[in-house]
């Protein structure tokens, strides 16, 4: 038997004790899931180890190929550049080693349920209908990443029956917190559960908390309740592995993730593998306008 790829967990950093001391016992928390892998996680900054100290660590043990996942929610400049810059300098430092790189883990239906689990918990037995949600992302200079945050906000609000799902980030993209909640009262919110689309505590889940009070003391009229980061559950840790798996199986598939085809959203269930039929676009009656349609329209393969 071959033993297989060591799991590298790359993190963001954070000056939040708590925070960092999070990420170190998931690192932990996933090695005993997994004792048959070699298991080590690091930070890209801020906070202690950094990336090298884990990767050193690995190789110190005789590992010479791991999967690197990030353990991040959105593909910002930290998963897209920092990450693989890191581990091509590792690869310099350490002749002999060879790794594969997985994706980021949002927006995943597991995490999108812990999610709704959260905000079950903030809203207690309020109907759903009367509240909306203000999912509040971390924010990048990076228009995807933010992109993928609003993505997120879609899925979460699809089939679950909420009065809305609004989206602000808490650093660095607009809206900002209070704006956010100010477009919520516009939009008629009633009840407001601020969610914070971050995987454990830190100093920006905290500055979400804080202004979220700071909104809400000065806005007694509307209802304001803040919920909880995700926080290290088993879907987490599942999640991981599966990022780890897709890695090292080289099966880094396209938005999958959340296809209605493959996956049972909420009120899509009766889409999950549904044959896929060449359909129709309006522009497609026969004739090519130029738009590099097929003749009869074109299909959309699932199938894998």
């Amino acid at each position: 038997m071959t033993t297989p790829p060591a799991l590298l967990i790359a993190g963001h950093g954070t000056r939040d004790d708590a925070g960092a001391e999070a990420f170190r016992a998931f690192v932990r928390e996933l090695g005993l899931r997994r004792p048959d892998l070699p298991v080590a996680g690091g930070f890209i900054e801020l906070s202690p180890p950094p990336l090298g100290d884990a990767v050193a660590e690995l190789v110190e043990r005789g590992v010479r190929r791991f999967a690197a996942v990030p353990l991040m929610l959105v593909s910002a400049g930290h998963a897209k550049g920092d990450i693989p810059a890191a581990l091509a300098r590792e690869k310099e430092r350490h002749p002999g080693i060879s790794y594969t790189y997985g994706r980021p883990l949002g927006p995943h239906p597991a995490l999108l349920n812990v999610l709704e689990r959260r905000l079950d918990d903030a809203i207690g037995d309020q109907d759903r209908a009367e509240v909306t949600v203000l999912l509040v992302g971390r924010g990048s200079t990076d228009p995807d990443a933010n992109a993928e945050v609003f993505k997120a906000a879609r899925l979460l609000w699809e089939g679950r029956g909420y009065a809305g799902v609004e989206t602000a980030f808490v650093s660095l993209a607009a809206p900002d917190v209070p704006s956010g909640l100010d477009r919520c009262v516009a939009l008629g919110a009633r009840k407001i559960v601020v969610l914070p689309y971050f995987l454990f505590t830190g100093i920006l889940p905290d500055r979400v908390r804080r202004q979220t009070e700071e909104w809400a003391a000065a806005h007694p009229e509307t209802p304001v309740t803040s919920a909880d980061v995700i926080g290290p559950e088993p879907e987490l840790l599942d999640l991981v592995l599966e990022r780890y798996e897709e890695a090292v199986k080289g099966d880094l598939r396209m938005n999958c993730d959340s296809c209605v085809y493959r996956i049972a959203l909420p009120g899509f269930e009766d889409k999950v593998g549904l044959p896929q039929q060449p359909h129709f676009h309006p522009d497609d009656d026969g004739h090519d306008h130029g738009h590099g349609h097929h003749h009869g329209g074109h299909t959309h393969s699932h199938a894998h």
